[in-house]
């Protein structure tokens, strides 16, 4: 049996399953009713965002902001559709930004990932990028949501920290399907660089980690995480 549609993870903060548990979106709501959308999956999915804005009792002329940890096309394909749908622009990180106002695909570190590129030389449909983000930036959503730059998976690759109920968005620094581990090598500008930079999930504190792609994690995150990075080498 499928499951819902949009999970709790804290207080104004849901994980929208757009392709089961293994391709995930967020949705933050603020105190007075304003939503960000964070995430928007595949070209398909821009009507199970639209679902889940209804399911948690919202609807896209609430939303006020559209949020990317990157711009790959699981994540920023439904962007365009959305965006169209609330009137909103989407934020990303700077060195995204060229990425999803093209549509086109960040560098790839591999011959398989400049293979596929190639291939696919059209990913998802361009956006309009209202608002280019930095790493460190504190983000007046729902409370405080803070920008942690990752790259490595994509060059603009980001995290989100939700201060207030200390939820973390890991993006794609670390996936949790069938447990945790790496972005595929195929996908990243950088992939030894984005296991160094996921370092930085080890050096901050958090209640729940969630996940792009997989579950979240809501009984000892950081130790979890701190244990894959351990067992991978990349933390003493």
């Amino acid at each position: 049996m499928a499951g819902p549609l949009v999970v709790p993870l804290a207080p104004g903060i849901w994980r929208v399953r757009l392709v089961g548990d293994v391709v995930n979106g967020f949705l933050l709501r603020d105190d007075d009713g304003q939503v960000t959308v964070l995430d928007m999956g595949l070209p398909r999915s821009a009507p199970k965002v639209l679902a889940a804005l209804t399911a948690i009792g919202s609807g896209p002329s609430d939303v006020t902001r559209l949020l990317l940890t990157h711009a790959h096309q699981d994540h920023a394909g439904g962007a365009a559709a959305v965006a169209a749908a609330t009137g909103r622009t989407v934020a990303v990180h700077a060195d995204d930004a060229h990425y999803a106002r093209t549509g086109t695909n960040t560098p790839r570190d591999s011959r398989l990932g400049r293979l596929l590129a190639r291939v696919d030389r059209t990913p998802f449909h361009a956006v309009e990028v209202g608002q280019e983000l930095h790493d460190g930036e504190l983000l007046p959503i729902a409370g405080g949501l803070r920008v942690i730059h990752t790259p490595g998976h994509s060059p603009g690759h980001a995290a989100y920290l939700h201060e207030p109920t200390a939820t973390l968005v890991t993006g794609d620094s670390i996936f949790n399907v069938l447990g945790l581990r790496w972005s595929f090598r195929a996908f990243c500008s950088n992939f030894r660089m984005s296991q160094r930079t996921a370092l930085r999930l080890a050096e901050i504190d958090y209640r729940t980690a969630a996940f792009t792609h997989g579950p979240e994690i809501a009984t000892r995150p950081r130790e979890a995480i701190r244990g894959f990075l351990r067992r991978e080498g990349m933390l003493t």
